[in-house]
């Protein structure tokens, strides 16, 4: 069974998953870091391929993925928009969507100029609102769990997801 962090961009995916990964010995994977391995920088393939392009190497990675058993796989903010990419999570792993306030995510995204939804839009708060609005929905419905880091370190949270992912694999009922 996996562990899979869902949310969105700078909510401390891949930094939990790397201290998840860390404190279980288990294999680490960020869905846009194989995808930059692979392919090149994420901005340069949105912008010369479009998003949708994207999306499809992100559906390639899930497929790969789905299919591997004891990892943390930390996804990229939109990877989970598209259902084919929910269900192959869901066959063999457990989702949990890492959530902040607009105000966590705006401080720490206002300073990565490298995020292509959000590059030279001049308007940032906004575009960040839009994702926000667009995306919690389908993060919420999509989960298996829901946990808060605002206000939180890395390792709080990680102890947390970890808490509530072995709880579910003894059959207890996971408190979030």
């Amino acid at each position: 069974m996996n562990i899979v962090l869902c949310g969105m961009m700078g909510v401390g995916k891949s930094t939990v998953g790397i201290r998840i990964a860390e404190l279980t010995g288990r294999r680490w994977i960020d869905t846009d870091i194989v995808i930059t391995d692979r392919y090149g920088r994420i901005s340069d393939l949105f912008e010369y391929y479009g998003e949708a392009h994207f999306r499809s190497l992100e559906t390639q990675i899930v497929k790969e993925l789905a299919g591997q058993d004891g990892l943390v796989i930390s996804t990229g903010g939109g990877l989970v928009l598209k259902p084919e990419n929910n269900e192959m999570l869901k066959r063999n792993g457990s989702i949990f969507f890492l959530r902040a306030s607009f105000e966590t995510l705006l401080a720490r995204v206002r300073a990565d100029e490298s995020r292509p939804l959000l590059k030279d839009t001049g308007k940032t708060a906004e575009k960040l609102g839009e994702l926000m609005a667009e995306r919690t929905p389908i993060y919420e419905h999509v989960a298996d769990y829901i946990v808060d880091t605002d206000g939180r370190t890395a390792e709080d949270v990680a102890q947390d997801v970890l808490k509530i992912f072995l709880s579910a694999q003894e059959g207890g009922t996971p408190e979030a």
